[in-house]
């Protein structure tokens, strides 16, 4: 039987106590075993919040499973857009607004949900090429400055321009589903992976009711579904099969990885070794649980990632479409059995899935339209952040001045009130100090002829 161990009564605070607990091992029954409160159905809260952290504990050791070992150039890929992404968020928050104009207020409220902490207002102020802020009556507003509303525009233009393209985009993602349908909701999720517009439901559905179709059966908005109206062979060519025909070479994966890494070298090319399978195969046909099963999953998940506008995406978004698209349960263990391809990271604890040949170094290889009027935002943000700076800095070193002309009056009145002493002191001793007249005091006081 499981055994507890307690350290002696009063040694440590109850709670303490209870986190010091040898617990060999902690298992259900050895939870079972931990003191309840007089009623069997709820336990102390102290032992309430040893569970709760235990269960915590054990979450962050799964969790930290789900990545590799680093790639600083990708990592810094990640890190790069951070910014880009909040402030990209807080674009279309404005937007969104009545006039395009919007309170401190509510995005102070927003602010949870963008991940970020402190005040709206310094957030705003660190970025005047992008935000404006002026305060009317005694209540702070915020818009998007001139040259925001530009890139505004431009990616508007870009996005008309790439309709056909966002089409077929839409289209090849029905196609790898099992029954050519996916939920709207899920869509949603990661459309803007995919560079979708928000009204793509508007602008793309509606306008090709000859290639999509919405499918709600039960009524309900969470149940709405998009559905493929007919296959389209032309379209059913995966990024891999597109570039062996370029080259002239049998349809095959690629492994980004240094040679010294000489197992997974030897992995990848058993892997290899055996047919590239289409995501656009049914999966239908294949034995579940099988090698060909798994070699269709690791296509499929490279296609999605092709797809997308900076090659990566959320691991957990991903795993939303696992009965569409027929993937594991542990998607994360598949990935991480193929880092020659994958490259798994838990940055900001974000769990996200890079193509890694979709990489040179931390930049794209090919960049989307649509990502180069991203990065031209992210300059301007770049832009407007060193500017915050600049005057921050300059702001400082006035200050800093200001003190030091403080300091140095302050030295020199000082030194008027060291001297000021000495001469009162002078005068107050009458003329001993003039040489002459101690001379003549001297010749009086030792006058020989003197009645």
């Amino acid at each position: 039987m499981n055994r507890l161990v307690r350290p002696p009564p009063g040694a440590l605070p109850r709670r303490a106590l209870l986190f010091r607990l040898i617990v060999i091992p902690l298992t259900s029954d050895c939870v079972d075993l931990l003191p309840f409160c007089g009623n069997h159905e709820r336990r102390s809260p102290d032992v309430c919040w040893f569970l709760g952290c235990h269960s915590k504990t054990l979450e962050m050791r799964h969790m930290a499973l789900w990545s590799m070992k680093k790639d600083p150039d990708l990592e810094a890929a990640l890190s790069r857009n951070r910014r880009w992404v909040v402030n990209n968020q807080i674009k279309n928050i404005i937007l969104a607004c009545p006039g395009q104009v919007t309170p401190v207020k509510f995005l102070q409220k927003k602010f949870k949900t963008l991940d970020l902490q402190g005040k709206a207002l310094n957030w705003l102020k660190k970025y005047p090429c992008c935000f404006e802020v002026y305060l009317k009556g005694d209540e702070y507003y915020c818009r998007l400055s001139k040259r925001m509303m530009y890139l505004v525009d431009e990616e508007e233009s870009v996005k008309n321009m790439q309709e056909r393209v966002f089409v077929e985009r839409l289209a090849k993602l029905l196609m790898m589903s099992t029954n050519q349908r996916l939920n709207v909701t899920k869509i949603n999720e990661l459309k803007r992976n995919f560079g979708f517009p928000d009204d793509y439901m508007l602008r793309i559905v509606a306008k090709h009711g000859d290639i999509f179709r919405v499918v709600n059966h039960s009524g309900r908005k969470s149940s709405m579904e998009l559905e493929l109206i007919s296959w389209y062979p032309d379209l059913a060519v995966s990024a891999i099969e597109a570039s062996a025909h370029r080259h002239g070479s049998e349809p095959c994966f690629s492994c980004s990885l240094p040679s010294t890494w000489a197992k997974s070298w030897e992995r990848f090319h058993e892997f290899n070794a055996t047919p590239y399978i289409s995501p656009y195969v049914d999966s239908r046909g294949l034995i579940e649980g099988s090698k060909e099963v798994e070699k269709r999953t690791v296509g499929l998940v490279h296609e999605i990632l092709s797809l997308t506008l900076w090659k990566r995406a959320s691991i957990l978004k991903l795993a939303h479409f696992r009965r569409e698209f027929s993937l594991p349960e542990k998607l994360n263990i598949l990935l991480l059995k193929y880092p020659g391809i994958f490259y798994v990271s838990n940055k900001y604890q974000l769990y996200t899935v890079l193509l890694r040949e979709g990489y040179n170094g931390s930049e794209l290889v090919e960049k989307d339209p649509l990502v180069i009027v991203k990065e031209k935002f992210g300059e301007l943000m770049q832009e407007g952040l060193h500017e915050f700076n600049r005057r921050h800095y300059l702001a400082n070193l006035e200050k800093k001045r200001r003190i030091g002309i403080h300091v140095d009056r302050l030295e020199k009145r000082k030194e008027k009130s060291d001297e000021l002493p000495e001469q009162d002191q002078g005068e107050g001793l009458g003329s001993l100090f003039d040489p002459e007249e101690r001379r003549r005091f001297y010749d009086v006081l030792f006058d020989n002829s003197a009645p």
